[in-house]
């Protein structure tokens, strides 16, 4: 992937002749038009002609993001960071460090970071904005400027374990998220070069036929034969054997018949990767969650650099009478293994195993943010927990000495920024905003050294000591 370098830390954005640049960079790119030139001793500057400070430039100046970026309010930060606590949560729960490599490459980070640091073992994950350097299509979610959430083990291990724990991370996470219902979707390179190789397909149409057999999960067979035969050159009888295979899905059974099969079973790559996915199965089985799983042999694609397992996890829409089977609503994550890929980039060709996966974030996000929209349910966009209120004017003072005990405390807490705000406002800013208690205090609870403590749900009333103030909001807000 080409990344796209952020801009320089410090400078706004100035257009200049199309581009954005620095201020410094639109200086010297000023000073070298032809239209400013030096003429008599005297600089002669071409002035725009609306500046935007006029009524004139304001009038013509449009308010938009860059293309390709979109900016994100309050509500949708909330489910963001909603999904990023659940993520990142999981990784922690398997034992995963957490490693930063810069926005901009030259090759692979991560792939990269192994080979320059002489790493051989590491269980890691990196969730970071990145950047598109080709257009983006914003009606399909491709922006330019997006998050990459990655989760990586590197090391030499016993088959299938490390491959086995992605897929759980993957299933755990879906199912955190409560999406709906979801499938993940396993194949094999090595199955995918057993059966292209018994099936005639020669090494020179393998990656071409292969993306043409990954659009499966899109198109009909019909529709993938006449792409194999039309454009990629294959004979119908070839792309009919390949279909007697890429339209299999299943599970153990599968795996146990295709075992069977007097043709897979004469080529070595086909039976390696027919024992790891048997093994694989077994090991989901202990998991609990092979009900969850399908091998896919139409699944084939990151072909270039997986060397074995490849995985790729789908939300389903739920079904209805118009549907016989639930359809994909898209991938929401995919990763597999990739055993060469370090050894591209370390001087003396050291290998070392990995597999890893990529979490579809933003396609997440996209599906939470239609889920709740449909559901009508109150997004909370604060971390509020207790309100600073009084019924009394003048008591500002008070209310700022009780606000910042409670923040000392480590209490999330609010005041509202009037002197005299009325109470009816402000229970009503807790209605509103979610806030779950309120903190009252009148000359009647300052005389007598309690606040009152109000839960707004139930609108019930507690006077509390001031000094238990801070145990009594913790007490109430875990139980």
């Amino acid at each position: 992937m080409n990344w796209l370098r952020p801009l320089a830390a410090g400078g706004c954005r100035v257009p200049f002749g199309g581009q954005h640049l620095t201020p410094s960079c639109a200086r010297r790119a000023f000073a070298a038009h032809p239209q400013n030139q030096v003429a008599e001793g005297v600089v002669k500057l071409q002035q725009p002609k609306a500046q935007l400070g006029t009524d004139e430039g304001k009038k013509n100046f449009i308010l938009k993001t860059p293309k390709g970026t979109r900016d994100y309010s309050p509500k949708q930060m909330a489910i963001r960071e909603r999904v990023f606590n659940t993520i990142i949560s999981c990784f922690k729960r398997h034992g995963a460090e957490v490693i930063d490599t810069p926005v901009f490459e030259l090759k692979v980070p991560f792939a990269r970071y192994l080979a320059m640091n002489k790493i051989t073992n590491i269980k890691r994950y990196h969730i970071a904005k990145v950047y598109r350097r080709d257009n983006p299509a914003m009606t399909r979610g491709r922006y330019r400027e997006f998050y990459q959430c990655d989760f990586d083990i590197a090391g030499h291990f016993d088959p299938m374990i490390p491959d086995a724990e992605c897929l759980k991370i993957v299933h755990e996470i879906l199912s955190m998220l409560q999406l709906g219902d979801f499938l993940i979707k396993v194949n094999d390179r090595r199955i995918l070069n057993g059966v292209f190789a018994v099936c005639g397909i020669p090494d020179s149409l393998f990656h071409s036929t292969c993306s043409t057999v990954d659009k499966l999960n899109k198109a009909t067979w019909e529709d993938v034969k006449n792409e194999m035969v039309g454009e990629k050159g294959l004979s119908p009888e070839a792309a009919d054997r390949i279909g007697e295979y890429v339209r299999l899905h299943g599970g153990l059974g599968l795996i146990e018949q295709l075992v069977q099969d007097p043709k897979l079973s004469q080529n070595k790559l086909a039976r390696e990767g027919l024992g790891d996915m048997k093994l694989l199965f077994e090991y989901l089985t202990l998991f609990g969650i092979a009900d969850k799983i399908s091998f896919d042999l139409s699944l084939a694609r990151g072909l270039d650099y997986y060397t074995g397992v490849i995985y790729e996890a789908v939300v389903l829409q739920p079904l209805n009478a118009h549907r016989e089977e639930p359809v994909s609503m898209g991938s929401v994550a995919g990763g597999g293994r990739y055993d060469e890929l370090v050894g591209m980039f370390d001087p003396k060709g050291r290998k070392v195993p990995c597999v890893g996966v990529s979490i579809g974030i933003e396609r997440l996000f996209s599906i939470m943010e239609q889920e709740l929209e449909a559901s009508k349910e109150k997004i909370r966009t604060t971390e509020t927990q207790v309100l600073v209120a009084t019924p009394q004017k003048n008591f500002l003072d008070v209310k700022l000495k009780l606000i910042s005990e409670l923040w000392d405390s480590g209490i999330k807490a609010e005041m509202l920024y009037k002197k005299n705000p009325k109470l009816l406002n402000q229970l009503q800013y807790c209605e509103d905003t979610g806030i779950p208690l309120t903190a009252i205090i009148g000359e009647q609870e300052l005389k007598d050294g309690v606040v009152k403590l109000r839960v707004v749900a139930s609108r019930e009333e507690v006077n509390i000591p001031r000094e238990k103030l801070a145990e009594e909001i913790r007490r109430r807000l875990e139980s």
